[in-house]
């Protein structure tokens, strides 16, 4: 009976140094590995992204994590603020390897509260054995809470820094990406992809780049996370991924509603750069009023009048050759038939077709062609001048400002 007599003589012990936290440590000291062991099992058997084999290289670190946790936590019960700082330093690089690992601090917190509810249950527990003072044990579970609210804070700290760092190299990743996918020469394939890993951006079979006709302000720099966007350069452009791909039509209406511009032809991932030269082509001459900004405007849909935007001077030299009988008309005149001329060879010389394209009755088309023929006669559509007219119209019709004189 005198040796279960011996550990009730404690409380006098604690009770009379219950008002400091020191011995309290050395008490709880020879406890540390029984706390251990519960917490590393509740851990691994309550939060499923812990639950690795105890022998594995995660099984390991976590219980060394969680060893040197409780031992922090019992050493800074004797007051030294260094233990204390080597917890915080602990859980900030714990916040950060979450971060950088993709995860959110939920499966870290909740392992934080779980282990020090069972921390907390087997002190207090002992405590009841030992017949611990109400003070010493309100002292013991302050001290635990009050040390779980700095790690919970150090992990916040550590993972949002984390984040921040994640988001600079990330961010410079996908600027160092966007330059290369436009580089001429291009950068090869393989490289594209190994860059585009580590952006995070996924690597798309094909691309296709806006030209945007200017930058606009910061608030409205808003745009998918799979666009790659040079908002601030000279000219500014996006890079599209899979542009005639499922819904992207429904991107790109959103895109070129806040973006005015031109989205040059899809092309290969590593030919951004053809893509990149037509779209500012076509919008230099949206600029000039040659195209309409209405709209996604593609430059596929426009190719006749960029190539002849390719050669104007020659075209325009020969316009006199080809549009000889349309020149001598009046100036309205001219413009109405030459517009019904090239929509009518556009639609495969079919009246109907052009008719409703033109929002014209059909047989309003084939009278303005059949005096077009006899301006004409037999010259008009001849295999070998078609294209050649075709030319010529699109570089009277829409440069305007450069039309050969009637």
């Amino acid at each position: 009976m005198p040796t279960r007599r011996m550990p009730a003589r404690k409380p006098h012990f604690i009770s009379h140094r219950s008002r400091s936290n020191d011995g309290l440590g050395d008490l709880l000291r020879p406890h540390t590995d029984s706390v251990v062991d519960e917490v590393v099992r509740e851990i691994r058997l309550h939060v499923p992204e812990y639950a690795q084999p105890p022998d594995s290289d995660y099984g390991r670190r976590l219980r060394r994590n969680i060893s040197a946790t409780v031992g922090q936590f019992v050493d800074s019960l004797g007051g030294t603020a260094a233990d204390i700082g080597i917890l915080t330093v602990t859980y900030r690089r714990l916040g950060a390897h979450e971060a950088r690992n993709g995860r959110n601090l939920d499966s870290l917190q909740a392992a934080m509260r779980l282990g020090s509810q069972v921390a907390c249950r087997r002190f207090i527990r002992q405590a009841y054995r030992l017949e611990w003072t109400s003070e010493t044990l309100a002292l013991l579970t302050d001290s635990l809470f009050l040390l779980l609210e700095k790690a919970v804070n150090a992990a916040a700290e550590g993972y949002a820094a984390a984040q921040g760092e994640m988001a600079t190299e990330r961010e410079r990743h996908r600027n160092r990406l966007r330059d290369l996918l436009v580089a001429d020469p291009p950068t090869s394939r393989e490289a594209l992809i190994t860059l585009a890993r580590a952006a995070d951006w996924e690597p798309p079979r094909t691309i296709g780049v806006v030209a945007l006709l200017a930058s606009p302000v910061t608030a409205s720099r808003v745009t998918s996370p799979a666009v790659l966007a040079d908002w601030d350069g000279p000219e500014p452009y996006l890079v599209v991924p899979d542009p005639d791909g499922p819904g992207q039509e429904r991107l790109l209406s959103a895109l070129f509603r806040g973006h005015p511009g031109v989205m040059g032809p899809t092309v290969p991932l590593n030919q951004g750069a053809v893509s990149l030269h037509w779209a500012r082509e076509a919008a230099r001459l949206m600029r000039r009023g040659v195209l309409s900004p209405r709209g996604v405007v593609r430059c596929v849909e426009h190719l006749s009048v960029l190539a002849a935007s390719q050669c104007e001077d020659l075209v325009h030299a020969a316009s006199t050759r080809h549009l000889r009988p349309l020149l001598d008309l009046p100036a309205r005149r001219r413009e109405t038939l030459a517009s019904t001329l090239l929509t009518f060879l556009s639609c495969g010389e079919n009246a109907i077709t052009t008719a409703e394209r033109m929002h014209v009755h059909p047989q309003t088309v084939r009278y303005r062609i059949r005096t077009i023929q006899k301006l004409y006669g037999d010259d008009l559509v001849r295999p070998d001048n078609r294209l050649d007219m075709m030319l010529a119209l699109n570089a009277f019709l829409h440069f305007s400002k450069d039309r050969p004189p009637a």
